[in-house]
């Protein structure tokens, strides 16, 4: 099968009637999302064109997600855009991807007045109804009472047909947007066999089936949702949307888990910290959870153990990749409890990757706890980043290795091998910083600080005003017992000149911490 909806209509064939999505209001069943998302096609077939990028302007729901689809059945790729973006980004989108249409909801509106968008505006009201069965007799909803009406009515299968014949596996499925380093945003693009390549070796490697359900906390802009979304429409899971407003307070996400009888979690590292740190585990064990992966960033070990400890009969799997490799490239399953202040390994490559070290004159580094940047080639790399062939170019490059050209991408991540083989992440180019005549690894000094005695997790960053380094934490611990703790574990320049205590870490849309948010918080402070 080359094109993901084969895989969404056989899993619509073979289990018609089981849950497909579920976002706490509105329940579809495959066949229902299937219908859906094909009336949907239908409707952009008549607005666009082949190949071109749909923007879904909305919050992550099951209406959603058959928009996305729909896009896919017109033969574009879908761009999903958080509407609590800037509107000044969102304008910077639009433009990079030279959008002519948006699917979005009214409310949404003056987003994209302010984004001084002029393109053509599809609302998803004028094709949704609310408690209205559809006309198969199949609701498309479920106990919350919400249902998608009218499904059967308005699909053109001629039309979906003639745009699926000329579809390819190397036709753009979607795009996600991440931040450049020159301030404009950088579209990914990553096509269909990308997308089935990986999925096909994730599912494998982790024992996936129509049995589980998938407890989704990304948003559907950052590319950990890929996993959640395509694992459940290539094996037939479900997909459960957890509310972003549920990750604040952790005994109602606790209580929802269990509800929902969760038994998969694939979440980025500061959602799962913020439950465990927050006490949440002590409240309620999600004791359906079987299967719980992070990435993102480094996970404390200490935070680990927590939920190692509320759910010993778990497995627990450490993931490694951006954005630009399909997911990820690494894996590392845990079969220990890990120490506070040891490095959890990003583990090794899964099938179909290659994953090297390359030092600063571009020579491969293979010596046991040398580091280099971690490169990757083989299956599963993004096409580039759209309509940006220099940015492309300056990451998505060709080395000669054992005899042959291949293309690979450099990743501006630093990593080791241990001595067991395993890939180790230890930071990222851009967070190595020189200070005080010193090259410092933020990654180091938190890694430290964790350590500390009261301490549930910490963030460094540099106060670039005053040149100086300053550590926010969570926990019980003073600052200065902090400070004494520190100058025992690292070098007195890499000591934070200012430790704050917070009640809480600050996360930006994708669920990692907002490291931006804390630097603005110190020019506020001064």
């Amino acid at each position: 099968m080359k094109n993901i909806l084969d895989y969404l209509e056989k899993t619509a064939q073979d289990h018609p009637g089981r849950t497909a999505v579920d976002d706490g209001k509105t329940t579809m069943t495959w066949s229902g999302l299937t219908k859906l998302s094909r009336r949907l096609g239908t409707e952009f077939c008549k607005r666009t064109g082949r190949g071109k990028p749909v923007v879904v302007l909305a919050e992550k729901s099951s209406c959603t997600l058959a928009a996305m689809f729909g896009a896919v059945y017109a033969g574009c790729f879908y761009v999903n855009v958080d509407p609590a973006q800037p509107p000044a980004r969102v304008k910077q989108i639009l433009k990079s991807l030279g959008a002519g249409l948006v699917v979005t909801e009214r409310e949404y509106n003056p987003i994209l007045d302010e984004a001084e968008y002029q393109g053509e505006r599809f609302f998803l009201e004028n094709i949704l109804g609310t408690n209205v069965p559809g006309s198969s007799g199949e609701p498309a909803g479920g106990n919350s009472g919400g249902f998608v009406g009218n499904v059967d009515g308005g699909i053109d299968n001629a039309a979906l047909e003639a745009v699926r014949e000329k579809s390819r596996d190397t036709d753009i499925l979607y795009g996600i947007f991440t931040s450049g380093s020159t301030g404009v945003p950088k579209g990914v693009v990553v096509s269909h066999r990308a997308v089935i390549d990986f999925i096909k070796h994730f599912i494998d490697t982790f024992g996936f089936t129509a049995e589980e359900r998938i407890g989704n906390q990304a948003p559907f802009d950052f590319d950990v949702s890929v996993k959640d979304i395509y694992t459940s429409v290539m094996t037939g899971a479900a997909l459960v949307l957890i509310p972003k407003k549920m990750f604040s307070v952790p005994p109602v996400l606790l209580d929802y888990l269990c509800e929902k009888q969760t038994t998969v979690l694939i979440w980025a590292v500061s959602a799962l910290t913020l439950v465990s740190s927050l006490k949440g585990l002590r409240y309620r064990r999600p004791e359906a959870v079987k299967k719980i992966f992070f990435s993102g960033e480094v996970m404390p070990a200490r935070q680990l153990r927590l939920w190692q400890e509320a759910l010993p009969e778990a497995e627990f799997v450490n993931l490694y990749g951006p954005s630009e490799i399909t997911c990820n490239c690494t894996y590392y399953p845990v079969q220990r409890i890990f120490k506070d202040g040891e490095k959890i390994p990003v583990g090794r490559p899964f099938p179909g990757r290659e994953v090297f070290l390359l030092d600063e004159a571009d020579r491969e580094v293979t010596e046991t706890g040398k580091t280099g940047e971690i490169c990757v080639a083989g299956e599963s790399l993004a096409d580039g980043y759209y309509n940006q062939p220099e940015e492309t170019s300056k990451r998505f490059v060709y080395y000669s290795r054992g005899g042959v050209s291949k293309r690979y991408y450099r990743t501006g991540d630093l990593g080791y091998f241990d001595a067991d083989g395993e890939l180790c992440f230890s930071g990222r180019k851009d967070f190595q910083i020189k200070h005080m005549g010193h090259r410092i690894e933020m990654e180091e000094i938190e890694r430290a600080m964790d350590r500390v005695e009261g301490v549930e997790r910490s963030c460094c960053v540099l106060d670039e005003k005053r040149s100086r380094l300053a550590a926010f934490y969570l926990g019980r611990a003073d600052p200065e017992e902090i400070r004494k703790d520190m100058k025992k574990r690292v070098p007195v320049y890499m000591v934070p000149h200012k430790i704050i205590q917070v009640q809480a870490m600050p996360l930006n849309k994708n669920g990692k911490t907002d490291r931006e948010h804390l630097r603005r918080r110190l020019e506020v402070r001064g």
